[in-house]
């Protein structure tokens, strides 16, 4: 599957610079994005997974090529995560725990076939660095546990787990989905779907944290599912955030900066979504954003002040909001891998 991929890539990038040169022949070239992607309608193809990480979060490996081990149990889990060697955690069936289990640096956790992983609460990141976490389903995180907590950490790839809870409770009853804070940094979270939860991603847990969170809480959201998520998609105060070809379907308010957040929101589909990008809620700081190429869907949008953050610094193809919805809806989400 990974050589197929490779192939499809390959002949992905040649067709674009073919298409290119062919349209400076004819003098009539379309707009090509800084990162080698095509604007607009001038990509028609959808894109594959990756196999390791795009964004703030690449570089990340996780426990590498070390020996799986295989767990089944949660005092498994828990003795097989805990230190920082490098190591790879195969998780296999679903999981019941209360709170959330500490993950150590230098790990991969990966889920066995569809269904498997943790629920009632969820993993935890405080002070570690490079992990990966893949094809889990994680669901109910009752409070306090989140679903994941990145706290103090650097080097995390989230992708393509499930995220989901139900919205039959209070609010509060569940924590986030997955919540990162306390100046953790260079984070991507791809190809994931969250789903039925009231309070879906959180970046930068307080406006009172500056000292703490400034210049860090670097963040990337790629080709995520979030159905049924009634608000923070994600919310970010302080960090610089990337969202983009995410498919956004029932929310209240979605993509939230401030204080002084800066986001660039480009390429993203929006569907009975009331408000998609929001500047100036619920802070005493307003937080800015650059939107480009996105296909609201009717939701508005609230945009106090635009922002500065136009180029990330890392290569990237994003495809058209156009293709979006069958690329997210067809490979976010575990099983999927």
């Amino acid at each position: 599957m990974t050589e197929q991929r490779t192939i499809l890539r390959r002949r992905q990038l040649t067709a674009l610079a073919a298409g290119v040169v062919a349209a400076l022949t004819l003098g009539t070239v379309s707009a090509v994005s800084a990162h080698g992607a095509p604007s607009g309608d001038a990509a028609n193809t959808a894109i594959t997974a990756e196999n390791s990480p795009i964004g703030f979060g690449a570089g990340t490996t996780g426990g590498g090529n070390a020996s799986a081990t295989t767990v089944t149990t949660l005092a498994a889990f828990k003795s097989a995560v805990a230190s920082d060697s490098a190591k790879v955690v195969k998780v296999s069936g679903l999981i019941s725990l209360s709170g959330q289990v500490d993950v150590g640096s230098n790990t991969t956790v990966l889920g066995v076939g569809s269904w498997s992983g943790f629920t009632g609460g969820g993993l935890r990141l405080k002070g570690k660095t490079n992990v990966v976490i893949r094809n889990l389903n994680i669901s109910k995180p009752v409070a306090p546990a989140d679903g994941i907590t990145v706290q103090k950490s650097t080097k995390v790839w989230i992708d393509h787990n499930t995220f989901s809870a139900d919205r039959d409770h209070d609010k509060d009853y569940y924590d986030g989905l997955l919540d990162i804070n306390h100046a953790s940094d260079n984070v991507t979270v791809s190809w994931n779907k969250f789903a039925d939860h009231f309070k879906g991603s959180l970046v930068g847990h307080s406006d009172n944290n500056a000292s703490e969170d400034t210049g860090h809480l670097k963040v990337t959201y790629s080709h995520n599912w979030f159905s049924n998520v009634y608000s923070r998609i994600p919310s970010l105060r302080f960090g610089t955030g990337h969202f983009y070809d995410n498919y956004v379907q029932g929310a209240e308010t979605a993509v939230h900066p401030r204080m002084g957040a800066q986001m660039l929101v480009e390429n993203n589909v929006f569907r009975d979504t009331k408000v998609a990008v929001t500047t100036n809620r619920d802070s005493d700081v307003d937080g800015y954003a650059v939107l480009r190429g996105n296909d609201l869907g009717g939701a508005a949008t609230e945009i106090s002040q635009v922002g500065s953050f136009t180029n990330p610094p890392y290569s990237y193809t994003a495809e058209p909001a156009s293709s979006v919805v069958g690329t997210v809806t067809g490979q976010a989400g575990a099983g999927k891998i």
